[in-house]
């Protein structure tokens, strides 16, 4: 019984243990459910903020193709001014040098406008990969929560089941203390009850020895009492 009470007091302690890691664990899992969740709204955000990135590109594209078709109207404008001063002759001389000035601003304009559209160009077609990407991540991380919320359901099961457990050692370490504790009163009346009985059968012993000083005659004397005498004198004395 003592060795029984403490293995399952030693199981009780392990089982226990047991209990508080799993509890430790649930927490974790919690608080890591819960940055998930975090991220994944910080993951959409991210995807919003992208997608009105994108959207400023277009209307930066637009506005690009806008500024291009004024340079390029500017620069025919320019060169039907030229066309108009050379016909004037000496008159319109300094007037074709300002054609030809303009003409060049609206060229220069244009290739710049060119130059801007390509830049937003890529630079909407890498925002758009990167929405793709980030959307991605969303995703990832919305399956991560998921499983990380069927895991911390079973460790949730886990921990209530080892609650449970550590509860049920528990009382069952205290029945078999009980137990022991009744063996051993039991085992210390038995040793009263052999110390008693030892003490009985002395008695007994002691009471046939007594017995034995006496002799008995079945002769009947008389018919009121039976004769008997004693062995010994010191004895009826």
């Amino acid at each position: 019984m003592e060795r029984t009470v403490a293995s399952i007091s030693e199981v009780t302690a392990k089982v226990q243990s047991t209990a508080q890691t799993t509890a430790s664990a649930r927490s974790a899992m919690s608080v890591a459910h819960d940055e998930a969740e975090q991220s994944s709204v910080i993951v959409q955000r991210a995807v919003e903020a992208m997608g009105g990135i994108e959207a400023s590109s277009r209307e930066i594209s637009q506005i690009i193709s806008v500024i291009d078709g004024i340079a390029f109207q500017t620069n025919l404008l320019a060169l039907n001014a030229g066309v108009e001063a050379a016909r004037a002759g000496d008159a319109g001389k300094g007037f074709a040098v300002v054609a030809n000035e303009v003409r060049a601003l609206a060229q220069r304009s244009a290739d710049a406008a060119n130059d801007i559209k390509k830049l937003i160009t890529s630079s909407a077609q890498q925002v758009s990969i990167g929405v793709e990407l980030v959307s991605e991540t969303g995703s990832a991380l919305g399956n991560i929560a998921q499983r990380i919320t069927g895991v911390r359901d079973a460790i949730e099961d886990i921990a209530i089941s080892a609650e449970q457990q550590a509860n049920s050692l528990h009382q069952i370490n205290s029945a078999v203390a009980d137990v022991d504790r009744m063996t051993q009163q039991n085992a210390s009346m038995s040793e009263e009850c052999t110390a008693a009985a030892s003490s009985l059968a002395s008695s007994a012993g002691e009471l046939h020895h007594t017995i034995q000083d006496f002799t008995f005659d079945h002769a009947k004397k008389s018919p009121a009492t039976p004769a008997f005498s004693r062995r010994t004198t010191a004895i009826a004395a």
